[in-house]
């Protein structure tokens, strides 16, 4: 029993270790959840893009600047001149929040008065905009503080206890904060991509395992004619999915969707050409449909993790920051959240776009390059 036993036992190390990439995943995954984890997964939120609109320029108005700088929770690198480069800044999701200070702050802080600043915050992502709003009104608060102990000093100080700054916070988009207006979105950009990657590949595979894939290549269809055929039913079933989780999402979880259906549509046909194409690729590299479903998965962890699906790419060392710009999920996310939240258009996605058309040109054709050598 026990020669049985181990001669079984020898059998299955045999076998794993006849699959060395198989062995490599397998040994190389927990050392990338280890790290992505480990790094990625954090909700302390820190430099977070800041449009500033000062109207007033004065050593006052930059002295709150400065309040704000030095905190180091946000990042002031959008200067804009107009209410309307605030709001595309915004909608683009290049600042996350903006402030506006108006003409007359200088003045009223000089005349012992109380000035009102006003902060805007993007609520499409209720991480970033917590931290944002409660670090706003509290850099805010700190500040008015300061000043008023310099007015209790001043011998002609009128009203010492008027607060000397009040920084009245907007949340757009999103007002309550509600986690299932961001998360739900979102999904549909997982869904897809979990969707297409796995059975893509894992179909292609299962044809060349059962050994029918020979005789798909000897009858007169041509090899794009291989591919279409295999790859449109998961097109079709996408779209579907995605039709799906928008009602759900609206009729469940009352998210609303202030922007253009047909443009997510058609975006989201855009992305699907770099998810097949990851798919695509995986079959030519894989032999075996548990070879395929591993690699899969080595691949889309990367991309869950760094795409801002879970957490807030702001909150996330530098350097997994530009491993991000690699992530095709991470442009679709940007560009599902803004219209389905911001109903915003083409124009305020145009690079979120561009980067997912060179995305999908590069992975589906490198793909399809790789698959054609194997079929002939």
């Amino acid at each position: 029993m026990k020669h049985r036993l181990w001669s079984l036992i020898r059998k299955e190390f045999i076998q794993i270790v006849r699959d060395p990439r198989t062995l490599a995943l397998t040994f190389v995954m927990p050392i990338m959840q280890l790290l992505l984890l480990g790094f990625a997964a954090t909700n302390d939120v820190k430099n977070v893009s800041l449009a500033v609109w000062d109207q007033d320029q004065s050593v006052a108005s930059r002295e709150l600047l400065d309040a704000y700088r030095n905190a180091n929770y946000f990042r002031l690198d959008q200067y804009v001149d107009s209410e309307a480069t605030l709001q595309q800044a915004i909608d683009s999701g290049a600042a996350r929040a903006a402030i506006i200070i108006p003409p007359d702050y200088g003045t009223s802080l000089a005349r012992n008065q109380s000035a009102q600043v006003a902060f805007i915050i993007d609520g499409s992502d209720p991480t970033v905009a917590g931290t944002a709003l409660s670090a706003a009104t509290l850099i805010g608060q700190a500040y008015g503080t300061t000043l008023r102990s310099q007015r209790l000093t001043a011998a002609s100080a009128v009203n010492p206890l008027q607060p000397p700054v009040e920084v009245r916070t907007q949340v757009w988009y999103n007002p309550n904060l509600e986690s299932a207006y961001y998360m739900i979105p979102a999904l549909i950009g997982l869904i897809i991509q979990m969707l297409t990657t796995i059975l893509t590949a894992t179909s292609l595979v299962r044809e060349r395992e059962r050994g029918t894939m020979e005789q798909l290549i000897v009858t007169p269809i041509r090899p794009w004619e291989l591919v279409v055929g295999k790859l449109a039913p998961y097109v079709v079933i996408s779209f579907l999915l995605t039709v799906e989780v928008l009602v759900a999402g609206v009729s469940i979880f009352g998210v609303p969707i202030v922007g253009s259906v047909p443009l997510l549509l058609l975006l989201v046909g855009l992305f699907l050409i770099s998810t097949l194409g990851i798919g695509l690729f995986i079959s030519t590299i894989a032999n075996t449909q548990q070879e395929a479903m591993l690699s899969a998965f080595f691949l889309m962890l990367p991309s869950i993790f760094l795409s801002g699906f879970f957490f807030p790419i702001a909150a996330m060392p530098t350097a997994l920051q530009w491993i991000s710009y690699l992530v095709p999920l991470r442009y679709f996310l940007i560009i599902v959240r803004g219209i389905v939240l911001k109903g915003v258009g083409i124009h305020a996605l145009w690079s979120e776009v561009l980067a997912l058309t060179l995305f999908a040109i590069v992975i589906m054709g490198f793909a399809a390059l790789r698959l054609r050598k194997r079929l002939d």
